[in-house]
Parts: C-alpha cells; sequence; structure tokens
C-alpha cells in the first residue's frame, strides 16, 4: 500500500508538473545580457562564459572564418537597424563559410551566421527575421535558462535511477526528458514573436518572416522528392522535438505579421541586400551544389532566378551548369554544356564557366569543343590552382 501510495505521488509530480519538478523559482530576473557592462551572474554562467569565450577565440583562428569587412559590416548593419546600437554593442558577430542553413547567438552575445543562409534569404527583410529570432534568444536568455532547465532534470533522472520500483524511472524519464523538448519549444514560439516586434521596429516587413520558412520547408520538399523519401519539412514536430513543426511556424508568424503590416507595411530592401552578397554569391553556390543535394539546389536556383527563363542570370546558370556536371548521371553532361554556353551569352559571369564547359564536353564525348573551351579558360585564368592538370587535359592527343 505504501509502495502503491508512492508510485501514485510521484507520477503525479511528473506528469503534470507537480512541485517535485517544477519549473525554475520565480524571481527578479537579473538584467539583460545586453545591458552595458553586464556580468555573470553565478557560478553557472562563469562556466558558460568561459566556454564560450575558448570557442570565440578557436573561431578567430578559423580558415572557415570570413573575414570581409563589406559583408561583416552589412549583416551587423541589419540587425543593429532593429535592436538599435545600445544593444546592439553586447553582440559580436562572426560568419562562417559553410552551406546550412544557420544562425545562432550565444548567451555571451557571440552570435554566428552561417553563409549557407546568406544564399538562402531573399531579401534584406528575411535576414533581419532570423537575426531578430536569435536576438530575442539572446535578450531573453533563452539558452542559458535551457541549460539550468536540462541541469535540473538531469539530476532528477539521477535521483530516479536509484528509486527501486519497476517502471517508475523508465516513466519518469520519458515525461521529464519530453518536459525539456517541451519548454525549448516554448522559447521557440517566444523568439519567433519577438522576431516580429524587432522587424517592425527596424522598419522591414514582417511578412518576410514566414516566408523565410515557406522557402526552406519547399527546399526540403524538393530534396526529399529527388530522393525519394518522406519530407523532413516537418520532422521537428513530435514528442521529442526542439522546434515546432515548420507549416506551424508559418503559420503562427504569419498571423502575427498581418496586424502589424497593415498598419506598417515596412519594406524588404531585395536590391540593397543582392548588392551586399553579389561579390561572395559565386563562392556560396560553389559550396552549395558541394552538398550534393540535387533537388533542393535545383529548387533553390530555380527560386533564385524567379521562376522564368528571364531570371536566369550568367552566374545562375553557371551554378546550373556545375550542379548538373556534380551529378553526372544520363545526359547531365550535355545539358550542363548547354547551361555553361547560356551563362556565356548572358555575359558577366565566371571564368570558371569555361573550366565547367570544357569539362562537361570532355565528358559528353566532345573531345575538341572540350580541349578549346579549357584553354579559353587557362587563357582567362593563368593563375588557375589547377593549370597544369587542365593544360594537360586541353593538349593531350
Amino acid at each position: 500500500m505504501i509502495a502503491r501510495a508512492l508510485v501514485s505521488t510521484l507520477l503525479a509530480g511528473v506528469l503534470v508538473a507537480q512541485p517535485l519538478f517544477a519549473a525554475e523559482p520565480k524571481a527578479a530576473p537579473p538584467p539583460p545580457p545586453s545591458t552595458a557592462g553586464y556580468q555573470p551572474q553565478d557560478k553557472l554562467e562563469r562556466g558558460l562564459w568561459y566556454q564560450m569565450a575558448e570557442y570565440e577565440r578557436e573561431l578567430k583562428t578559423s580558415k572557415f572564418l570570413v573575414t570581409d569587412p563589406a559583408l561583416n559590416s552589412y549583416v551587423r548593419g541589419v540587425l543593429c537597424r532593429q535592436v538599435g546600437e545600445e544593444r546592439c554593442n553586447a553582440v559580436r558577430l562572426y560568419i562562417v563559410r559553410t552551406p546550412q542553413f544557420n544562425a545562432s547567438m550565444a548567451p555571451n552575445g557571440l552570435t554566428v551566421v552561417n553563409t549557407g543562409l546568406l544564399l538562402r534569404m531573399r531579401d534584406e527583410a528575411q535576414l533581419a527575421a532570423v537575426l531578430g529570432h536569435e536576438f530575442t534568444h539572446f535578450e531573453h536568455r533563452h539558452s542559458l535558462r535551457l541549460f539550468k532547465n536540462i541541469r535540473a532534470k538531469t539530476d532528477a533522472l539521477s535521483w530516479l535511477s536509484f528509486v527501486p520500483i519497476p517502471y517508475l524511472g523508465m516513466v519518469a524519464q520519458i515525461a521529464l526528458i519530453s518536459s525539456v523538448y517541451a519548454f525549448s519549444r516554448d522559447m521557440e514560439r517566444e523568439a519567433d514573436a519577438g522576431s516580429i516586434d524587432e522587424m517592425v521596429r527596424g522598419g522591414y516587413d514582417p511578412r518576410a518572416a514566414s516566408a523565410v520558412w515557406a522557402q526552406l520547408g519547399a527546399e526540403l520538399d524538393a530534396t526529399a522528392k529527388e530522393r525519394g523519401h518522406r519530407s523532413q519539412k516537418d520532422k521537428s514536430g513530435g514528442l521529442f522535438a526542439t522546434h515546432p513543426r515548420t507549416t506551424g511556424r508559418m503559420a503562427t508568424l504569419a498571423e502575427l505579421a498581418a496586424a502589424k503590416a497593415q498598419t506598417e507595411p515596412g519594406v524588404t530592401r531585395a536590391a540593397e541586400y543582392n548588392a551586399a552578397i553579389g561579390p561572395w554569391w559565386a563562392r556560396l553556390i560553389d559550396d552549395q551544389v558541394s552538398l550534393n543535394n540535387f533537388g533542393g539546389t535545383e529548387y533553390l536556383l530555380a527560386t533564385l532566378a524567379g521562376g522564368d527563363s528571364a531570371g536566369w542570370t550568367g552566374p545562375l546558370l553557371y551554378a546550373r551548369g556545375e550542379l548538373y556536371r556534380a551529378r553526372g548521371t544520363g545526359t547531365d553532361f550535355t545539358q550542363a554544356a548547354e547551361f555553361y554556353r547560356q551563362a556565356i551569352a548572358k555575359g558577366e559571369t565566371p571564368p570558371e564557366t569555361w573550366r565547367g564547359l570544357g569539362l562537361a564536353l570532355l565528358r559528353a564525348g566532345d573531345k575538341p569543343g572540350g580541349q578549346a573551351a579549357l584553354r579559353d579558360y587557362l587563357q582567362r585564368n593563368p593563375e588557375a590552382y589547377d593549370y597544369a592538370m587542365l593544360a594537360a587535359m586541353a593538349e593531350g592527343a
């Protein structure tokens, strides 16, 4: 009887969040980390700050760090336009050359933006939506709160492992772990709402936030279709999910933005965004092609082209040629060669277009045409890293 009563009490405490595993105690909130001169509040924070400082030290010497002053200044300016210079002073922003879609902000203000995210944004307002989301995480201390929540529940899990009652430990662990994920989802929703407020403050069109997730979802659908498996668009849903479902986020963000946009539609600043990203665009595309994600990349290029033939610029056609040449199945080499030719006809395309054309023609069986294109490339780029190899291919019997 005593054991049965204890089981009932413990399960009630776990499953309906009784004081046995209560949330963080309510206390006077510390100042936001963006406050000038902010210092870590306790031992746990000091440890996290130290770890982040070590990571930042390594990041500064990484070969993947983008040090271009113009690009760094532009991305930081988009954030500061929303949150204001005073709050922005707490942020140290780094751009990392990696093709994955991601951005993050640590509790101490360390901010990392992947170039894969920059490639996928259509305008400045969309970039502002992501940066505003991350800044809300930072200023609301979400990562620190989540860490403390996990720490508290991990201690509880350790205690439960010693409870000699069959199945109680397993049931309690499932309930505790799911509560951690639910806590994370709540913070993601709070950050989504915060991003809308920051965008409006910066004069951006808040509807761009929902568009970001619509684009990402469609790209995941295209990847799944080409690979013949189920789309990962809504993989984030479920009991052990850290983020809300993509489709749900789109709907919620659109609803939050609708009322704001009716009175303050804001701007998107697409021309300014394209001008800032332009010098890096070809390198970002090369990195994307290296992911070997044909379906997702084909969708991305098509949407960047605006969905019609007139939007296919020289650099976009070059990228499409690279994509087809990288896959290299069936008639891909012939199609790639045609895309390279169209890019050359458009003009304003990188010299690597002739390199791709030469290699595609050689693989398609047109040896004279391929060798001629390679010679043309070497004349245009005498400092090519693979000059010796390509020269031998261009002059081979």
